[in-house]
């Protein structure tokens, strides 16, 4: 029996091996693409990024024109608060804290609208980069391109490639 067990266990080894050295000679091609430098280096990614300073510009510079207003009325309540009644004092108070809570709203407001627009202008460029990713991959006979690695061997890195091919593409 214990003999019987050996065999049967050595003939397993010995078609893992055969099938190990079978899988090389079929040479199993994986490629990285790393998709930070491709939303930083792409000309789609640049692209989106410049479309949505110049959508988001006017509210921006809006907001931080409101913030230096309150800012310099908040300034001046606290240099010409002790000279000033109680009932004005609290007045002036009051309307400061409604203005910086106006201010504070609005802020939000516009960071969650460019937060949601910068994500949608982010997934159009990840949409055309996996296109590009998928045609690289294609062409040079790649058998899994990865995105997502806590480490890779900078030989197997394509992202030039992709960034070189995505570039080449036309820019809507």
């Amino acid at each position: 029996m214990k003999n019987f067990l050996r065999q049967c266990g050595s003939g397993i080894l010995f078609g893992a091996v055969l099938l190990s050295a079978h899988a090389q000679a079929d040479e199993f091609r994986v490629g990285f693409v790393n998709t930070d430098r491709i939303f930083r280096e792409s000309a789609a990614a640049k692209t989106a990024q410049a479309k949505l300073e110049q959508e988001f510009a006017k509210r921006e510079k809006e907001l931080s024109d409101a913030g230096v207003v309150l800012k310099t009325a908040s300034d001046k309540f606290e240099r010409e608060a002790s000279t000033l009644a109680e009932s004005q004092r609290t007045s002036r108070q009051k309307v400061l804290v409604d203005q910086d809570r106006d201010f504070q709203r609005k802020r939000r407001e516009f960071q969650e609208d460019l937060n949601s627009r910068k994500n949608e202008e982010l997934q159009q460029v990840l949409e055309k980069a996996n296109k590009v990713i998928k045609q690289v991959a294609e062409t040079e006979k790649y058998d899994a391109v990865l995105q997502e690695a806590v480490y890779i061997n900078p030989k197997y890195d394509i992202t030039d490639k992709v960034i070189k091919a995505l570039n080449a593409v036309p820019v809507k």
